[in-house]
């Protein structure tokens, strides 16, 4: 078990002295923190299934985190970066949300004033240059892949809002691959009203539950 742990605590002291290094660009911080990630994930797995030799188990635990760690999940690269950068731009002001996820994501949370009428899937006119804006910088970063995800509020029924919320997702996807997006980059979904994330009982909750979220991601290569 004390090996176990001193596992642990070398894999944390490597991931603070990797967050805290001003050489590395920010692609290799992503890439160098996700294999310590994963070799914290390596060692516990290693050891919880080791039956005997747990240190054994636990370093080679770790590496094999390390491994997968470091090859997959996404990237945050200087495309990223700038492309977050021209989209905050482009929607000061408009009640778009844009932000980086936790997992290296661009993400763009678009409210139901900006983008849709209540029951109603067709585009508003005042998301459209906010979108013709995102297909440019899509197409300046052709690796990255998006995903798109329509939500209602409470109102009506999952026969009516599961449609609905694909529906939305649908509409967002089929403009931007009128502006030259490869429609074999984007994947979309709807989840009706199954994830809330305001009180569907005040006008206001519902409003905010009315939207759709966008992904862009850079996989590691």
């Amino acid at each position: 078990m004390k090996k176990i742990i001193a596992s642990l605590s070398a894999v944390a002291f490597s991931l603070s002295g990797l967050s805290g290094c001003a050489s590395m660009t920010e692609t290799q911080k992503t890439t160098g923190t996700g294999a310590g990630i994963g070799a914290v994930a390596g060692a516990v797995i290693g050891a919880a299934t080791a039956g005997g030799n747990t240190g054994k188990s636990a370093a080679t635990g770790a590496a094999i985190g390390a491994a997968v760690g470091a090859g997959g999940g996404y990237l945050w690269s200087k495309h990223m970066e700038k492309q977050k950068a021209e989209m905050e731009q482009a929607t000061q002001g408009t009640g778009v949300s844009v932000s980086q996820t936790a997992d290296n994501q661009l993400k763009l949370d678009i409210p139901s004033d900006v983008s849709f009428d209540t029951g109603r899937h067709e585009i508003k006119s005042n998301l459209r240059p906010i979108l013709d804006r995102f297909a440019t910088t899509l197409n300046q970063n052709p690796v990255t892949t998006v995903t798109i995800i329509g939500h209602t509020d409470s109102t009506g029924s999952d026969a009516i809002n599961n449609p609905l919320s694909v529906n939305r997702a649908a509409s967002t996807r089929d403009y931007l691959v009128a502006r030259g997006v490869a429609t074999n980059r984007i994947a979309i979904d709807g989840r009706g009203s199954r994830e809330p994330i305001a009180d569907n009982n005040t006008v206001g909750g519902r409003a905010k539950n009315r939207r759709v979220e966008i992904f862009v991601a850079e996989p590691a290569r």
